[in-house]
């Protein structure tokens, strides 16, 4: 911490001694749209105004502003056009090397009453989706860069959230209200996509090491924890709908960055000018894949290499709507080295996994606004695809090799998605769609399990299937106080021609201009991973392909109090009830606790599940360079297995507590950003081991205690996160560097239980698991 404070004093003082040598005021262009929130009309004569100076304009036919000679810092913009309520954009960074673009919508007043005072909304008070009236969250991806443990990462940065946890500090797994990381759906532009995060499901299923989404791409998005309007389909814990942004149409932007978790370069610009087509890219290469090149993978202990590519291209035209072609693809690659036999510990020291992962999303959406104004079409085909190889044997301690593990599993979908929106009037917005999702599955598993027995065939399976989604979606406003999101969603399977019919409502009070109360109430339905379907039983048969859909009833009830225009205090509690559970028919294993990357279970639907608590939220957003939030979850998560005895989940934790605080001085040009964030957890979870069974097992693999599932809690987490970051703004370029960690206390976590084949005791396994990053960043 020394080194760190010396280099940051050197990095002020050096700042100060140029900014002396030149006092040239430093500013820049901030330019957006302005357009109607819910029919995507582009509003003309809207008044844009940079708060606390003369610098104002009002939007042109096509909705578009261009702020000039904004000096550089934070500020706030607020725009106003008739009949619509004020929106107010809070603290936006603005910096030398890069135009900031907004994309503002307004929500229309239902009436207009004399004398009545409708305060201005506040760019953070609700979800981007119109018809999210509670239970969501929008993600700002400035904040994903800023806060302490986001690590530039959005489903890190989750884990700030009330309600939200990680299921361990070296991964980015996200579980909402004491669910599993795998029951969230990840979404961009529209589509569903496969788990984009690197290395993902290898350590738990439904998270990762990093995300393979750069913060250079991604736009403001939205996550829900819970009764999510009826537009969402296939989720049952949560959804993380994210959106690239566009790139610059106007100017050419460059971003370079050199860290510790890998190179960047993101470049956007115009395609042309005149038709306001703009790209927008991001590559990233693993810095330990590029160190391992240069010095061979022995030194480094075998391969540990990713890379991504993130990429939007958009293209307005006069009458044919807006196109957009947009993609992320990632390549994942591990690659083992045995260590020495003398520094063994465990026997699955002697496990060597190799692992290949490719995964990508791609899709070529439209938007188009009829004539009315008032009607709008969006349209998106898209190709999504998961390929993991996974090949991992196993060396005793006489040198003997065996194969462990031989799987393939590479899914293909297809998707078409497609709604209309319409505008009836200031009361009432509707949005009604379809999506249909072709799967393509090829997969097989060999597995032994235990050390030195050939490898059986546990699935195989080459085939597609059908999912289909239709629902409608109506928001109207009951009077002046008054706000319900009525709809319902229908869910196919064509696998097993499994149907569901979900009905999802909303209400929300808004008892005065600074309180609100609301109540949502949705039933909801997933299908399982495709590999869960096609795992043979003794005589080859596939019983599993017969599962019911897993269901869940959500109930929320979310109160909110502004405090002030910067506080903000929000309090939820929440019941969810799952049913139709995949559980095996005797024992205590369920779907719902499922985190390993295959699974050879057979199932049935027989199982339950059961969620509740109170999420509460205190924040102050971001002003005169401070901004804190503190939240705190209470709750309760239990499965039913087919025993019909209720068990703790394994991510039963009771209780999480957040406090995040950050500070930025600025200095002249520069910027000194300083953010905690500290957070007090419940321990892990774990069921009694079965030591007489363990001893008995060939391998010494720890057998567990069935009849007492996630029965035990280690002792509670304390994690401390740290960043630091010093931003030098010149002449149309900027410098950044960064530190940040994540654990930086340093706290041990509970893995599994493993024999010790030194002392013979079967011992929990706790290593010291942390993130630290030192980066450099330039923008030109």
């Amino acid at each position: 911490m020394r080194k760190i404070t010396l280099v940051m004093m050197a990095l002020l003082v050096l700042s100060q001694v140029i900014s002396a040598q030149n006092t040239t005021e430093l500013t820049q262009t901030i330019r957006g749209v302005v357009s109607d929130n819910d029919s995507g009309e582009l509003l003309q004569s809207a008044m844009v105004k940079l708060e606390g100076t003369s610098i104002g304009v009002t939007t042109d036919a096509e909705g578009i502003f261009v702020l000039s000679r904004v000096p550089i810092g934070r500020h706030t913009v607020s725009v106003n056009y008739l009949g619509y309520e004020t929106s107010i954009i809070k603290e936006i960074l603005v910096g030398s090397a890069k135009e900031v673009y907004l994309e503002v919508g307004l929500v229309q007043k239902p009436i207009e009453l004399e004398g009545l005072v409708v305060r201005p909304q506040i760019n953070k008070a609700k979800p981007l989706n119109e018809m999210t009236l509670l239970g969501g969250q929008m993600f700002s991806v400035e904040e994903a860069s800023r806060f302490a443990g986001g690590m530039d990462d959005p489903a890190r940065l989750a884990s700030s959230y009330a309600g939200v946890a990680t299921p361990s500090v070296s991964n980015n797994g996200i579980s909402v209200r004491g669910n599993a990381p795998s029951l969230l759906q990840w979404r961009l532009e529209g589509v569903e996509i496969p788990n984009p995060n690197h290395f993902a499901d290898v350590d738990v299923l439904g998270g990762g090491f990093l995300s393979a989404l750069s913060s250079n791409v991604l736009g403001n998005s939205d996550f829900m924890n819970g009764a999510f309007p009826a537009e969402f389909n296939n989720a049952v814990s949560g959804v993380f709908d994210m959106k690239l942004r566009n790139g610059n149409n106007q100017n050419y932007e460059h971003t370079f960055q050199f860290g510790v978790l890998g190179i960047d370069f993101a470049s956007e610009g115009p395609i042309s000018k005149k038709q306001r087509s703009s790209y927008l890219v991001n590559y990233r290469y693993s810095t330990t894949q590029l160190v391992e090149k240069i010095r061979g993978k022995e030194d480094m202990g075998g391969t540990l290499g990713y890379q991504d590519l993130n990429f939007k291209l958009n293209f307005p035209t006069q009458k044919a709507g807006v196109f957009s072609l947009w993609g992320v693809g990632f390549i994942d690659n591990v690659d083992p080295i045995l260590e020495d036999f003398g520094k063994w510990k465990y026997l699955d020291d002697g496990s060597l996994t190799g692992a290949k992962q490719k995964s990508g999303a791609g899709g070529l959406s439209h938007k188009y606004l009829f004539g009315n104004r008032k009607t709008s079409l969006n349209t998106t085909l898209a190709v999504t695809y998961l390929g993991n190889s996974i090949d991992e044997e196993v060396v005793d301690l006489d040198n003997n090799r065996s194969p462990r593990t031989d799987m393939t599993l590479n899914t293909t979908n297809l998707v078409f998605t497609s709604f209309v929106n319409h505008k009836f009037g200031a009361r009432h917005t509707n949005k009604t769609g379809v999506t249909v999702t072709n799967i393509d599955y090829d997969m097989n598993l060999d597995f032994t399990p235990t050390f030195g027995n050939p490898l059986a065939n546990y699935a195989k399976a080459t085939g597609n299937t059908t999912l289909i989604s239709a629902y409608s979606n109506s928001k109207v406003a009951l009077g002046r106080k008054f706000l319900l999101s009525v709809g319902v969603n229908m869910q196919h399977l064509a696998l097993n021609k499994n149907t569901t019919v979900e009905p999802r409502t909303s209400l929300k009070w808004q008892a005065t201009p600074k309180s609100s109360l609301a109540v949502g109430y949705g039933l909801h339905s997933r299908m399982e991973k495709a590999d869960v379907y096609f795992v043979k039983d003794a005589n080859g048969n596939q019983p599993n392909k017969n599962l019911d859909l897993t269901k869940s009833h959500h109930l929320i009830l979310s109160y909110n109090y502004r405090i002030s225009d910067n506080m903000n205090l929000r309090v939820e509690p929440y019941y969810q009830y799952l049913f139709d559970v995949p559980v095996t028919a005797d024992g205590s294993f369920s779907i719902l606790n499922r985190d390993h990357y295959y699974l050879t279970e057979l199932l049935v639907n027989e199982g339950k599940g059961r969620n509740y608590g109170v999420d509460l939220t205190f924040e102050r957003y971001f002003q005169r360079g401070l901004y804190y939030m503190v939240t705190a979850s209470l709750f309760n998560s239990e499965y039913r297995a087919a025993d019909n005895s209720w068990y703790s989940t394994k991510y039963n934790r009771r209780f999480i507590l957040n406090g995040l605080i950050g500070k930025e001085w600025m200095f002249k040009r520069d910027v000194l950003g300083v953010n905690l964030k500290l957070t007090l957890m419940g321990g892990k979870r774990y069921s009694p081991v079965d030591e007489a069974a363990t001893m008995a097992h060939p391998d010494k693999e720890v057998q567990y205690d069935e009849t007492r599932m996630y029965a035990e809690q280690f002792s509670p987490m304390f994690i401390g996160d740290f960043s630091i970051s010093y931003k030098m703004n010149r002449k149309r370029v900027a410098h950044e560097f960064a530190i940040k960690s994540v654990n930086a206390t340093k706290q041990k976590e509970y893995k599994e239980h493993k024999y010790n084949i030194q002392t013979g005791v079967i011992e929990p396994y706790r290593p010291e698991t942390s993130m630290f990053n030192i980066s450099y960043r330039i923008e030109f």
